[in-house]
């Protein structure tokens, strides 16, 4: 059956996607070479054709709706299915391009990769780098099977038959929106933390795994979702709190769109890890990738 007319063409889905990450039509302008009128513009007409409000304006930037948070999880799936369509062509027309495949964690992909593979491409431009988005479980299942030529994994232990290497560090926070009343009343105790259904990653993301090692008695989640987007968003809508990486919240909580939570005598460190197949050297374009990552 023919593509339906609400689904917007890809270089409009790749503009959505950005803003959602970097927060402001201005700083999305500057990542695809628009003024921010032209990035504005785009979001406004993909909005119409999609029938859905995909962000919340205000002064200090945009934040996605929950429908909105929703439609950036699938407009994400679908970029990268499209690298992956890219480089497949690539390869059947026997274009003499180096080809670098790339798993990531969600909150990786969608806060540090990006920096990468623009530098990436900057000092090798002939290397085509697709880069999938999994949680750290499937990340890691990749990556044993061959199918990813290097991962990027969040969380408190490396896979069994995986070397790895720490590449940055992130610690998580419990997030709420300002009108929660956990804004207002100071840290609050682990165990109500644990005895409060939360919006959460799904199962296997790093952030659920961290979380839950640090508190194993935790309730069943109010709600799942698998990108940080969607989480943020649903925290909004819901006026429910989550615990979300700080990388994903850091321009949040200094706008005051989200409100960072203590909780008494408890930090949620963690590394962030490439990680490749045990006994493998990394040469050529992955051993380049990394470097750049751990640089």
């Amino acid at each position: 059956m023919p593509l339906s007319p609400r689904v917007p063409e890809l270089a409009a889905l790749d503009v959505l996607v950005s803003v959602a990450r970097l927060g402001s039509m201005g700083a999305a302008g500057r990542e695809h070479g628009l003024s921010q009128q032209a990035v504005s513009a785009r979001v406004r007409s993909a909005e119409r054709q999609l029938g859905i409000r995909v962000f919340d304006r205000a002064p200090t930037g945009v934040t996605p709706t929950y429908e909105g948070g929703l439609v950036l999880e699938w407009a994400s799936g679908t970029l990268t299915a499209a690298e992956h369509l890219a480089s497949g062509i690539s390869a059947l027309r026997g274009e003499r391009e180096a080809n670098l495949t790339v798993a990531a964690s969600m909150t990786i992909a969608e806060y540090l990769v990006p920096g990468w593979t623009v530098t990436m491409r900057r000092k090798n431009p002939t290397v085509v780098t697709s880069v999938r988005l999994l949680n750290s479980a499937d990340v890691a299942t990749q990556v044993l099977a061959g199918d990813a030529d290097l991962g990027f994994v969040e969380g408190p232990e490396v896979p069994v038959g995986l070397d790895s290497r720490e590449v940055a560090r992130d610690e998580l926070v419990v997030i709420v929106p300002p009108g929660h009343p956990w804004s207002r009343s100071g840290p609050i105790a682990p165990a109500e933390l644990a005895r409060t259904p939360l919006i959460q990653r799904e199962f296997g993301s790093g952030t659920r795994t961290t979380l839950e090692q640090a508190i194993p008695d935790c309730v069943d989640p109010l709600l799942e979702l698998t990108s940080c987007t969607a989480v943020k968003a649903a925290v909004v809508a819901g006026n429910a709190p989550a615990v979300v990486s700080s990388l994903a919240v850091a321009a949040d909580l200094t706008d005051g769109r989200l409100v960072a939570v203590a909780v008494d005598g408890l930090r949620l460190p963690r590394r962030l890890l490439a990680v490749w197949s045990a006994g493998r050297e990394l040469r050529g374009p992955a051993r380049d990738f990394l470097d750049i990552a751990a640089g």
